[in-house]
């Protein structure tokens, strides 16, 4: 009898425990498995979002540039959009501090980082280690634009991006290069034509559609799902520069072709015009910066840098444009205070304001302020013997950067439509002899200011 009761006591165990095990594999099953948003003790030591794909291929990739001394910085629009929500939060967090992956882990093809050029090493040797890690990998090339100004270097290539797949998620390299103006530029993304279109969906990355210029980010290292990366410190000014960042490059080749045709005026007077006109620019630019105010190169400027990537000799003058909602009073005052005197004020905030001043060596700057109607876009001018006004028709366009003389500035973006709009098809041709008032094609009668308001509107000084 006491042999039954054993056998009866144990069958009832052993059926317990199976029973027990059946509950715990279907309650993991349908309330634990990763696939139904469960996520690991975040305890320092333990794997965060190990069970995700996008979160596992940036570990490895972390891990893969810190053995190789490559200081990568995240520059990924999404996942930095998601974390300036919780920025405080994200900066005061400490390595292994998290329970969950808020960041990393949301669903996206690609996680994108940025690596400045002359941090890039041993290519060769990192390839190889990537390709143990189990990443696919694939480098872009294209030209190196800082030599396209002098011939027998142009040509040369470079690295511009790197694309290192793991499973279902990559991982997008961007280069940064340093440019003569001291910002950040990345070149496009062109794959070559026997490039495997479907290696990745390139279409849905966020760099590289374009060339892209941006400023030199205050990197700030802190923990994101349990993993050290540096993100820029401003975030909010760098993801407002990731939706403005479109570089468009100047046409040396178009330039050097000028220049056979029409030679470069080389004379004592040219050269130290345009050696004080570049002085002028750059400090009107540091102005407008400190201000806050964007600007492009407009008029002549514009033409000079499209047409012969550098300043027009016999212009005799460097030309801006401001979009008259970014007028502030203190441009006055910021100008003066740097040395600039105001030649002249025409105009009011509401209609055809536009500013001259004389910078060093009587150079003149001008500050044209464009007003934007339903189908186009018009700055105005002003007579002052007469008071008659003009008004300067353009296609509407947005701005792109550019780089001029030495410094990274705004040009309209349709730069062609621009300048055919202000001098016609001919643009190529040099004019040395220009009426502002029926030289331009896009020039059109505005009408006369009333004597009553003549001084407020037409301030001479």
């Amino acid at each position: 009898m006491s042999k039954i009761n054993k056998n009866v006591i144990l069958a009832l165990l052993t059926l317990t425990s199976s029973v027990f095990l059946l509950f715990q594999l279907y309650y993991y099953k349908h309330y634990l498995s990763p696939k139904n948003g469960a996520v690991l003790s975040g305890a320092k030591g333990s794997k965060v979002g190990h069970n995700n794909a996008q979160w596992r291929a940036v570990k490895k990739f972390l891990k893969l540039v810190s053995s190789q001394d490559m200081p990568v910085f995240l520059i990924d629009p999404l996942v930095l959009e998601v974390i300036n929500k919780d920025f405080e939060q994200v900066k005061n967090s400490s390595y292994g501090s998290v329970s969950e992956c808020k960041y990393l882990c949301v669903k996206r093809d690609f996680t994108t980082f940025a690596l400045l050029d002359h941090l890039l090493k041993n290519e060769e040797n990192w390839f190889q280690i990537a390709e143990r890690m189990g990443f696919q990998c694939l480098k872009i090339q294209s030209k190196d634009p800082r030599l396209d100004g002098i011939d027998y270097l142009s040509g040369t290539d470079i690295p511009v991006h790197y694309i290192l797949k793991l499973a279902t998620h990559a991982i997008h390299l961007v280069i940064f290069y340093e440019r003569s103006g001291h910002y950040l530029w990345h070149g496009q993304l062109r794959l070559k034509g026997h490039s495997d279109r479907k290696f990745v969906p390139f279409r849905k990355l966020q760099y590289g559609r374009y060339p892209g210029a941006f400023d030199w980010p205050e990197l700030l290292q802190v923990s994101v799902d349990g993993l050290e990366v540096q993100i820029p410190k401003d975030l909010n000014s760098f993801l407002q520069e990731v939706s403005h960042s479109r570089f468009i490059e100047c046409r040396f080749k178009e330039a050097r072709a000028f220049f056979q045709k029409y030679h470069d005026d080389i004379s004592v007077e040219a050269v130290l015009f345009q050696k004080s006109a570049k002085m002028l620019l750059h400090l009107a630019a540091a102005v407008l910066k400190d201000l806050g105010v964007q600007f492009w190169l407009s008029s002549g400027t514009c033409l000079g840098w499209y047409r012969q990537c550098n300043i027009i000799p016999y212009s005799k003058d460097v030309d801006l444009g401001i979009f008259i909602q970014d007028y502030t009073s203190d441009i006055i005052t910021a100008f003066q205070s740097v040395g600039f005197s105001l030649k002249h004020k025409f105009g009011k905030v509401e209609d055809s304001l536009e500013l001259s001043f004389l910078g060093k060596d009587d150079v003149k700057l001008d500050i044209f302020f464009f007003y934007e109607e339903t189908d186009h876009m018009w700055n105005g001018g002003t007579q002052a013997k007469s008071g008659k006004k003009f008004k300067y028709l353009f296609p509407k366009f947005t701005l792109c950067w550019a780089e001029f003389v030495e410094i990274k500035v705004r040009v309209p973006c349709e730069t062609i439509n621009y300048i055919e709009a202000n001098y016609g098809k001919t643009w190529m041709i040099p004019v040395k002899t220009w009426d502002w008032k029926s030289s331009p094609p896009n020039v059109q009668p505005n009408g006369v200011w009333p004597v009553a308001e003549w001084d407020d509107v037409i301030q001479l000084y």
